[in-house]
């Protein structure tokens, strides 16, 4: 055999046995830990220090990885009482994020939405976002399109159907095109 790990394995391990000796796959499809010992909430701590998850995802996860689902909700609710898991601080950092790479506040609420949050958990993740989407609509249209914008509808009309696609709402598309078509005058 050839490779770094698995020269660190005992030799008397069939091929087959390999697979499951590294933790990666079983015969059932589903990939197991490479720490089969760990506990929930030792997993749980793993998937939120890389970064946040809302609730419904890291449950998700943790059944995923093998856990029974009562022993996920339960480590779940443990973290979030020790502060750990927060939904409004997923919440409100999606929306930073998001933002921040381009996109508008209606994909945004929607993807909230497929996070398992409430309506209040989204309205106020939204409330807490200090920019304002206008100026994000029209920073957007200022970078990805052409400054003679003024002077061509089918760019106008591009312009429109991108920031619709990122979830900006029609007055904020009004009116990043109406700022460019101002700044060309």
């Amino acid at each position: 055999m050839s490779g770094g790990d698995e020269s660190n394995l005992p030799p008397s391990l069939p091929p087959s046995d390999l697979l499951s000796a590294r933790g990666e796959v079983q015969s059932t499809g589903r990939r197991q830990s490479r720490r089969p010992d760990a506990t929930s909430e030792q997993r749980a701590l793993a998937l939120l220090t890389r970064r946040e998850h809302s609730r419904r995802e890291l449950i998700g996860k943790l059944t995923a990885r093998g856990i029974e689902p009562q022993q996920a909700l339960a480590t779940v609710d443990r973290l979030a009482a020790a502060g750990w898991q927060d939904d409004a601080r997923f919440a409100e950092l999606l929306v930073r994020s998001r933002a921040a790479t381009g996109y508008g506040p209606i994909r945004i609420r929607a993807e909230l939405g497929t996070h398992g949050l409430d309506r209040d958990a989204i309205a106020a993740a939204m409330e807490s976002f200090e920019g304002d989407w206008f100026d994000c609509a029209r920073d957007l249209v200022r970078r990805r399109f052409p400054p003679n914008i003024a002077e061509d509808r089918s760019l106008q009309r591009k312009a429109a159907d991108f920031l619709v696609r990122r979830g900006f709402a029609l007055e904020h598309l009004r009116a990043a095109i109406m700022a460019n078509l101002d700044d060309d005058s």
